[in-house]
């Protein structure tokens, strides 16, 4: 009788004791474990991370960094990384975050806009994904890369196109730069490239020109006639004379495209580069800046006229006169010149 009640209470002690294990397990696997304040906290693994980086991201996130640990161990995360974005929300368990962790990287949206060069793109870009600038540069100027996509040194520019894309926040340099070429390639399909044909330009002119429109108009609605009045220059063989040209050149030639040019002087028409179409005919060798796609686009689809001059207007800024003949142009130029020496515009 005694040893009958030694067992049960043997046996009674060991359920408590596996129950205590399996509460504690259960817990450990399933309760809460969240100590954030917002419905979400995200964390950024970087490509190199090993477990002990993601533990110490997740420190001030979580209550009970050892049972996650213990259950990270138990279902392999440990030995099995992931790099990526990801969305904690409140309230998660440890099953849960892991989970999160293993296979919910997610997209991030990155845009950039006109950039006059590759270092500011890529400046602007290592602000949204896990690539420095530095790499990103490295494979943007990468000359394997240049010769099997047809760029050279000054066309290299007009092959990011400004918008907004998706990317998983730990693309790479190179994951950027093929998924950039492969969006050029999408837009200039057939169509595109037999409009431009249809001009007498090749795709990278027809970006150099747009980019000159860009810079002369943010009027999106106004760009095609502004195209159409390069694209009668270019046919007639005048000098397309565009001050955004000269601008650029100024900067290239300084290597600061921060510079700030709000007035072009006489002196500056006279600089030697291939830019400046004061200077040289033609279309640049490249683009200006990056334009934007409505910019490409009113170049394809330009305003049929007789337009050959266009200067600022300054009862409707934003938009411009336009004028046939030389005549016509340089009354039109007295009331933006009388306004530039009004406002003290000196340079």
């Amino acid at each position: 009788m005694y040893l009958k009640k030694i067992l049960w209470a043997v046996a009674i002690l060991g359920l408590l004791v596996c129950g205590f294990v399996v509460y504690q397990i259960y817990s450990a696997i399933f309760s809460p474990n969240t100590q954030f304040n917002n419905e979400e906290a995200y964390v950024y693994i970087p490509s190199d991370a090993i477990f002990t980086d993601v533990r110490t991201s997740l420190e001030p996130l979580l209550k009970d960094l050892s049972s996650f640990e213990a259950v990270a161990r138990r279902k392999g995360y440990t030995t099995n990384v992931k790099p990526g974005k990801y969305a904690l929300k409140k309230g998660m368990n440890n099953n849960e975050i892991i989970n999160t962790l293993r296979s919910a990287n997610l997209p991030v949206r990155v845009s950039f806009n006109n950039q006059e060069s590759l270092p500011a793109l890529a400046g602007r870009i290592a602000e949204q994904i896990e690539a420095d600038s530095l790499s990103l540069l490295q494979a943007f100027n990468d000359p394997a890369f240049l010769k099997a996509s047809h760029f050279d040194e000054d066309g290299k520019l007009g092959m990011y196109l400004p918008n907004t894309y998706e990317f998983f926040w730990n693309t790479s340099a190179e994951g950027f730069r093929e998924r950039m070429w492969t969006e050029y390639d999408r837009f200039w399909n057939e169509e595109r490239r037999k409009k431009a044909e249809n001009l007498g330009l090749t795709p990278n002119e027809v970006t150099a020109l747009a980019a000159i429109v860009q810079k002369e108009t943010v009027k999106a609605d106004e760009r095609p006639r502004v195209a159409g009045v390069y694209l009668n220059r270019v046919k007639q063989g005048m000098l397309l004379q565009a001050d955004p040209t000269v601008i650029y050149a100024i900067k290239k030639e300084t290597g600061n495209y921060d510079t700030i040019i709000k007035r072009v002087l006489y002196r500056d028409l006279e600089m030697d580069s291939p830019y400046n179409t004061y200077k040289y005919a033609g279309i640049p060798p490249g683009p200006i800046t990056m334009p934007d796609i409505s910019s490409i686009d009113a170049v394809l689809n330009p305003e049929k006229h007789d337009y050959l001059y266009f200067v600022a207007d300054v009862s409707n800024f934003g938009y411009h006169i336009f004028a046939k003949t030389l005549a016509q142009h340089n009354r039109n130029k007295v009331q933006y010149t009388r306004w530039l020496n009004e406002q003290k515009v000196l340079r």
